[in-house]
């Protein structure tokens, strides 16, 4: 089958991408997966200065899915550039690099860091990251905050720029508007949903800082729903993610109208489930008489 697709300028072997922070660097899942046989390898979240992240506990598992704050723990954009890009860009995938800030030119001097990186071809903004000059909102959670960051970006990147939405919003395809209008090239949706786990016996939290972002199978309608009414109110290339498990799950997304996905949580329980998800794909086109995939995108009425 031809499971070619294409995010901006970036073509895609097959749609079947990883998610930030549940992938690593790629290369601690080596021995499971083929990485060159992916669509894309999203790399962890990236910051311009190290961060050490949230106090543990930090991750907790809830029914049909798991909570995390572990808080953008990384070394840092130099190190990445440093250490691991010299291990990762001759392996023949799209890397992308998760882009997180705490105001608009940390982004930006972020992203224009990567740009110099020629075998990195896009970024990933995850715009769900507090405004520590705006009270600590998500810059994702408005129209304005949103655009500040893009329009930040924009002027000092200039490859593919896909900007993650966050759900923990009143209308998402405001955001997304104005994303597209900011200067981006795809968005991907969702992030993760705001949670909480409690400790009846403790009677404490569970999670070091109470709250933490909730992914896995318990997300998808949720998530499906967003990038129904995402993909009808842009003409960018939107990338679906949220609880993605199989094939058939991946397949709902794209027949949604998203271009692609990115699969999150099950590289935990099963860290070959990226390949199963394209072969199944794969198998489900030639079982319903498609040549290519994108006969599926937005195939729903």
């Amino acid at each position: 089958m031809d499971l070619k697709v294409n995010i901006g300028a970036l073509e895609l072997k097959n749609p079947v991408m990883t998610a930030s922070g549940t992938f690593g660097y790629g290369l601690e899942f080596q021995d499971f997966v083929p990485l060159e046989e992916l669509g894309g390898i999203i790399v962890k979240g990236t910051t311009l200065h190290p961060r050490e992240g949230n106090d543990y506990p930090r991750m907790a598992e809830t029914p049909m899915g798991m909570l995390n704050c572990v808080g953008l723990q990384n070394k840092g954009v130099d190190y990445f550039a440093a250490h691991i890009y010299p291990q990762i860009k001759d392996i023949d995938t799209c890397w992308i690099v998760n882009v997180s800030g705490s105001s608009p030119d940390d982004y930006a001097e972020c992203a224009a860091r990567i740009d110099a990186l020629d075998k990195i071809p896009a970024i990933e903004l995850n715009i769900s990251c507090p405004n520590v000059k705006d009270g600590g909102m998500a810059f994702g959670t408005s129209c304005q905050g949103a655009e500040s960051v893009v329009h930040a970006v924009r002027e000092r990147y200039h490859k593919t720029l896909i900007v993650k939405l966050s759900p923990n919003v009143t209308n998402i395809a405001d955001i997304a508007r104005a994303v597209e209008a900011a200067g981006a090239d795809a968005v991907s949706l969702i992030n993760t949903l705001m949670g909480m786990a409690v400790d009846i016996e403790k009677r404490r939290k569970v999670l070091s800082i109470g709250t933490g972002g909730l992914s896995g199978p318990a997300v998808k309608p949720v998530a499906l729903r967003m990038v129904y009414q995402v993909a009808r109110a842009v003409n960018i290339p939107v990338v679906g993610l949220g609880g993605i498990m199989s094939a058939e799950d991946a397949i709902e997304f794209l027949m949604c109208g998203a271009t692609a996905v990115e699969v999150g949580t099950a590289n935990f329980i099963d860290p070959a489930v990226t390949i199963r998800i394209r072969d199944g794909i794969s198998a489900w086109l030639e079982r319903h008489g498609c040549k290519t995939v994108r006969e599926i995108i937005g195939a729903i009425e």
